[in-house]
């Protein structure tokens, strides 16, 4: 096996291009990266994408770009070799004038283009990748072909992995249906949307053997109408909080509410409202500061993959405990028990409330840059400005993640044990998935 991260850390200052990819800054590099990601996430909101799919999209699509990486450098590690499930990757022979950047972001739109639903969007992307890197680094038409076909030929066994995760049988399962006892989750009005993916962790996680362990988290208040009980004191709690934000709290609910499936009203006319899911978010901060920080772009490439992987594992333990502890939202649980025009700052999402999906994976992705890219680095989050909303400030990865958390009570969605025990399970999952990989 190639070298371990703890390895790799120390030659993170370290550019490994051949002369002709010197003629392009680094910067240019990255921004180049983070620009394709992107191009994954503006399909995913296309395709409305749930926060768990979305997750997969990113792991798959980046683990492509990873393994042309991994190939070209044997610095780095063989993540794949430290999944739960090992693939069998059979990778061809590299082209003598490898093109690291061009192959690997022209191989993890390759993996894109054939894993979304919409994929074909990326032809387009895989095009301009071309004719930028023909005009930047002068690329004749055989090196481009070469590498295209290495690139292709990386994805394809990528996707032959993912083809076998059990995505594919989601669809053919017995059709869910909500707990109608109190104290359960049931579809919020007016939309009264299905359940977003009650059987998703069947579908095969990288690092985590989820046949024996998800990372529990406690077992949440147990439900309880009377005023004096813990499940009364935390639901009186959002409502309460909910009644008096200030400016600065509201700001906070809007900058991290990532839903996808939200929905705007005028009249009688629905509006669907694009939004990145939080993997999304994360994978948006992750190009930020690996930008800010000057990380080489094969390492850029590597905290990416090691970002998307994560919160792949993380949302497969959240969504097991969504679907075993089953419990109410807080609009379904208020308008009930106190205050029946009682409306959220944020539309309730489709699934069950414990635990708080955003604190988990953000949680999760707090850990792995904390280890990349330092505990205490300073940031400014812009990843929300396509969607109108003003950039924030963070002290480190951890402050950004507590934020996340605290912003579902701020946008009415969820109570604190939900936040808490799931920050809780995120940082247990990040670090354990930093512990296949440091030794």
């Amino acid at each position: 096996m190639s070298k371990s991260i703890t390895t790799l850390i120390c030659i993170l200052s370290i550019v490994h291009f051949v002369s002709a990819q010197k003629k392009v800054s680094n910067d240019w590099l990255i921004s180049d990266l983070t620009e394709n990601v992107f191009h994954l996430s503006e399909v995913m909101l296309h395709d409305v994408a749930s926060p768990p799919a979305a997750s997969r999209f990113y792991s798959y699509s980046l683990l492509g770009a990873y393994e042309v990486v991994a190939e070209s450098n044997n610095t780095f590690p063989d993540i794949s070799q430290q999944f739960h499930t090992k693939p069998k990757f059979t990778l061809p022979s590299k082209p003598a004038d490898l093109y690291l950047p061009f192959c690997a972001n022209y191989a993890m739109l390759e993996v894109g283009r054939n894993i979304m639903p919409s994929g074909f969007q990326l032809e387009a992307k895989q095009k301009e990748l071309i004719a930028k890197y023909q005009k930047k680094l002068k690329l004749s038409q055989t090196q481009i072909n070469s590498n295209k076909t290495y690139a292709e030929a990386v994805a394809m066994q990528v996707l032959a992995y993912a083809k076998s995760d059990g995505y594919n049988k989601l669809s053919t399962y017995k059709r869910y249906t909500p707990n109608k006892e109190e104290g359960h989750w049931y579809p919020t009005p007016p939309e009264y949307m299905a359940p977003v993916e009650p059987y998703w962790p069947t579908v095969r996680s990288f690092f985590i053997d989820s046949s024996k362990h998800y990372f529990n988290p406690a077992r949440p208040a147990s439900f309880s109408k009377e005023p004096q009980s813990s499940f009364y004191t935390l639901m009186k709690e959002v409502y309460d909080v909910t009644k008096t934000m200030t400016p600065e709290q509201k700001q906070i609910a809007a900058f991290w509410d990532c839903n996808p499936f939200a929905v705007s009203y005028s009249g009688h006319m629905a509006i669907g409202l694009k939004k990145i899911s939080p993997g999304g978010h994360w994978m948006g901060i992750t190009g930020i500061v690996c930008k800010q920080k000057q990380v080489p772009v094969d390492s850029a490439i590597l905290i990416h993959t090691m970002v998307a992987l994560t919160l792949h594992d993380a949302f497969i333990c959240c969504w097991k405990e969504k679907y075993t502890s089953d419990r109410i939202r807080p609009e379904t649980a208020i308008n009930k028990y106190i205050d029946p025009a009682w409306r959220p700052m944020l539309q309730t999402p489709p699934f069950p409330e414990y635990t708080s999906g955003h604190s988990v994976v953000s949680a999760a992705s707090a850990e792995i840059l904390s280890y990349f890219i330092g505990d205490s680095f300073r940031f400014t989050d812009t990843s929300e400005e396509y969607f109108g909303l003003p950039p924030r400030n963070f002290t480190s990865f951890r402050h950004a993640s507590s934020e996340a958390g605290i912003s579902r009570i701020y946008g009415g969605i969820h109570f604190r044990d939900s936040i808490e025990e799931g920050q809780k399970q995120g940082n247990k999952i990040g670090k354990f998935v930093l512990s296949k990989l440091v030794h």
